[in-house]
């Protein structure tokens, strides 16, 4: 991420960014922990974790 973390701007784009690459709504996507931390924990809701790990897989086995 390049977003500065003052005011939340970098939680922001993490948000954003998983939610466009999910093809969800932004309002599905929430930090429950670790909004202060460089780890976080992240609640999705809409779907199944099958669908999710289908949908990450394009992105986590490129080279």
């Amino acid at each position: 991420m390049t977003a500065p973390p003052r005011d939340g701007e970098a939680n922001e784009a993490v948000l954003h960014l998983l939610a466009e690459t999910l093809h969800l709504p932004r309002g599905s996507i929430r930090i429950i922990a670790g909004t202060a931390q460089r780890r976080k924990r992240i609640r999705i809701d809409g779907l199944t974790s099958k669908e999710l790990l289908e949908r990450l897989a394009p992105i986590l086995h490129r080279s």
